[in-house]
């Protein structure tokens, strides 16, 4: 039987290549999906367009691509909007601690010129450190006449502030002789809780307060000299800072 010629299978509608038809419409389509995968994975307005007019293309023009709002803010992490908060928040913190240490520098001017009391600012907060010939005679724990004059103006700008407090007892090296206190761990912890409880007379919150006595442990000084000994002897009232809250998203 003679073979039919091309032109006659065509003329009589026969096409063995139909299945290049189907072919490039599979890659059309595999062609659309590669660049909406690309796309998706960091969105901005230059690859928006390209998987509109992808889109259009594979699916022969219709509808027209959706227009880009270019004034959209980009969209942080959250892990970057806690941090900015978190450091916002030390930042206010920082300003109110600098707040207090002046006006406590302020209300205890004269002392702080006579080089009884040191008002500082650190890490953990506001320190008063008050000598202690100012509050107590030598080797007792009752506070002078005048020491509660003195703390009593302190209390006054404390009770409202929300801020923990540690009053925290010191003592020299010297050892005690008194039968009232068996040692410095005594004198310095009994020293600390007369402060504490003037605090509270005068209106400070007592679940705010803490009274911790160090003994001769954290000396400022040698305990070389007299003079030392005497800096070394002191009660240091601390305003503790507001830590803001950890980091927790990563």
């Amino acid at each position: 039987m003679a073979r039919k010629r091309y032109d006659d299978m065509v003329a009589a509608g026969e096409h063995h290549e139909r299945w290049l038809i189907s072919y490039a419409d599979f890659i059309t389509l595999l062609f659309a999906f590669f660049v909406v995968m690309y796309a998706i994975s960091i969105v901005n307005e230059g690859k928006y367009a390209v998987l509109s007019e992808a889109l259009g293309d594979a699916f022969g023009g219709r509808g027209a691509a959706p227009q880009v709002n270019t004034n959209v803010e980009p969209v942080l992490p959250l892990s970057h909007i806690v941090n900015r908060k978190r450091l916002e928040a030390a930042r206010r913190e920082r300003e109110r601690m600098e707040v207090l240490a002046k006006d406590l520098t302020a209300t205890l001017m004269p002392l702080v010129k006579s080089g009884q009391v040191r008002v500082t600012q650190n890490a953990r907060g506001v320190s008063v450190e008050l000598n202690a010939s100012v509050l107590f005679d030598q080797g007792q724990a009752v506070l002078q006449p005048d020491a509660r004059e003195v703390l009593g103006e302190v209390a006054g700008l404390l009770k409202n502030d929300p801020h923990a407090i540690e009053v925290e007892g010191h003592t020299d090296n010297l050892p005690i002789t008194n039968e009232q206190y068996p040692s410095n761990w005594e004198l310095s912890a009994v020293r600390a809780a007369s402060v504490v409880r003037l605090f509270i007379e005068q209106g400070v919150a007592d679940a705010r307060l803490s009274a911790i006595g160090h003994g001769a442990t954290r000396p400022v000084a040698p305990n070389d000299t007299p003079l030392n000994q005497a800096r070394n002897r002191r009660v240091a009232v601390m305003i503790l800072a507001t830590t803001p809250e950890p980091l927790l998203v990563q």
